[in-house]
């Protein structure tokens, strides 16, 4: 249990720094995000986090089902 929250708090503070050095606008939530779905494939992380942005540029949700088709 211990090793875990030291392992989080290794992270979080390893993308903090990833933030601050590669000057990213974006959330260090959203970082972790795109860190997560990427963290398998061949790109480095300056690709992968290139054209981040601090808010959601695009906000359609067209592929997403509808619950209540209002």
């Amino acid at each position: 249990m211990k090793s875990q929250i030291w392992i989080a708090v290794s992270v979080y503070v390893l993308v903090a720094i990833i933030k601050k050095r590669l000057d990213l606008d974006a959330s260090l939530y959203t970082l972790l995000q795109i860190l997560s779905v990427t963290l398998f494939e061949k790109m480095s992380i300056q690709q992968a986090l290139q054209g981040v942005s601090g808010r959601a540029e695009n906000t359609d949700f067209s592929n997403q089902l509808n619950l209540f088709n209002s």
